[in-house]
């Protein structure tokens, strides 16, 4: 019912946004006197406060048209080469100069947690000029009609399998976030198979390895209530008119009211200044907060089954530190990872995914040799900031490819040297 209510509540705020967005209009058109004055200014300022507080956030583009290779800027388009009722793979294929050598191809697991993957946008746009990047690109729950099934953790594990067949055996994975258990246990479950086609290497940002070391407020949380606290509270169903009407989801609208009440003096503070570099006509900080926040507030719903089997098996049970945690009726073994080497990320004030819950991966990882593991730990960023912002662009992102570049060179050398010594025996 909080659902409907929630929609019913959008769809009756329409008519006074439509208004507030039209006097806005008048009041900055620069026909109209009053909007050269401080008085239409600060009018026209509270009318787009007003529009942007209640307006419903579409999903945003990556919008990423060119890039720079070789010094040389080169055209930029996305292609869907993989998909499934809850993913598609994008490719961004890069018009690459003549005689470029090829790039290390990477995959990046963008997080299912509420926000689209546009919110890598910087993590692609950095690396893009160095490497052949394809990204998850999760749907959004509510628009995934039933008959198109469910969608759980182990479907995320065999969704991530699935596309590292689809990319080949010389791709590189990176997970951002949530997506670093799934990824993980992908790894781990092909290792242990055997498979060729595993990952030459593994990158895990901010990720809830272990959450069990320095928990934050979002994994007390999920310590304090039991499993059934979460079905009776936070899922509900799709309302009508939405493709996916009566499915159970998690709502984004809930992950993102939890996600600003964190940090609410930092939002209300934000939203204040927004108001007065309106007033001030100061066109270039107005213009950062639309695009942070167009970003920011654009959110998707989750799929129940999903949700629930995460929030039990990474924050309540800890089963992969522990050694338990299952892949349908499949032990994943993380000691079974021997030939994938291992990079681990982290922010010095992350508060989302405490310093060491990451890194923990080295430690249930034992048999991955140690010329084939790194950790890093990024001073001075918080969560967002271990995969966007100026510290990514200028030191994280040249370790991820540094280390890439190193275990992608390392496989190849090994291949040539594998077949000579089958020709000789």
């Amino acid at each position: 019912m909080f659902y409907q209510i929630y929609e019913l509540s959008h769809a009756a705020m329409s008519p006074w946004r439509a208004a507030a967005d039209a006097m806005r209009l008048a009041y900055t058109n620069p026909l109209n006197p009053i909007s050269q004055t401080p008085a239409g200014r600060t009018m026209a300022a509270g009318l787009e406060v007003f529009e942007r507080t209640t307006r419903r956030y579409g999903k945003p583009e990556f919008g990423i048209r060119e890039t720079t290779v070789d010094g040389q800027i080169v055209p930029v388009h996305e292609d869907i080469v993989w998909e499934k009722p809850f993913c598609k793979l994008i490719h961004f294929h890069r018009g690459l100069p003549q005689k470029h050598k090829p790039d290390p191809k990477i995959l990046i697991v963008a997080p299912m947690s509420g926000h689209y993957a546009t919110l890598l946008r910087g993590t692609v746009e950095t690396l893009l000029p160095n490497a052949d990047i394809y990204i998850t690109d999760w749907v959004d729950a509510r628009m995934v009609p039933m008959t198109d099934g469910s969608f759980d953790l182990d479907d995320f594990v065999d969704y991530i399998i699935d596309m590292l067949h689809h990319l080949g055996s010389d791709t590189h994975v990176m997970a951002v976030c949530q997506p670093s258990v799934p990824v993980l246990a992908a790894v781990a479950v092909m290792e242990k198979r055997g498979d060729p086609l595993a990952p030459r290497s593994m990158t895990l940002m901010g990720g809830p390895i272990d959450t069990r070391i320095n928990p934050t407020a979002v994994n007390a949380l999920a310590e304090t209530k039991p499993i059934e606290w979460f079905r009776d509270n936070v899922i509900m169903r799709v309302p009508w008119p939405q493709p996916g009407f009566m499915r159970e989801v998690y709502p984004g609208f809930l992950q993102l009211s939890g996600f600003m009440s964190m940090n609410l003096d930092k939002h209300v503070i934000a939203q204040k200044d927004f108001f007065q570099h309106l007033v001030e006509n100061d066109g270039d900080s107005a213009e950062k907060h639309r695009e942070f926040y167009d970003e920011y507030l654009a959110v998707m719903d989750l799929t129940a089954e999903f949700y629930l089997q995460t929030v039990e098996t990474v924050f309540i049970e800890h089963s992969l530190p522990k050694g338990e945690f299952m892949h349908r009726d499949e032990l994943v073994e993380p000691s079974a990872i021997k030939t994938v080497a291992l990079l681990t990320v982290e922010g010095e004030n992350d508060d989302i995914s405490g310093v060491g819950q990451t890194q923990a991966a080295h430690r249930i990882c034992v048999n991955i040799p140690e010329d084939m593991r790194e950790h890093y730990m990024q001073p001075r960023v918080g969560h967002y900031g271990v995969f966007n912002g100026s510290r990514f662009r200028s030191e994280i992102a040249p370790r991820i490819l540094d280390f890439i570049r190193t275990h992608d060179a390392d496989k190849k050398a090994a291949k040539p040297r594998a077949t000579r010594r089958r020709k000789r025996g």
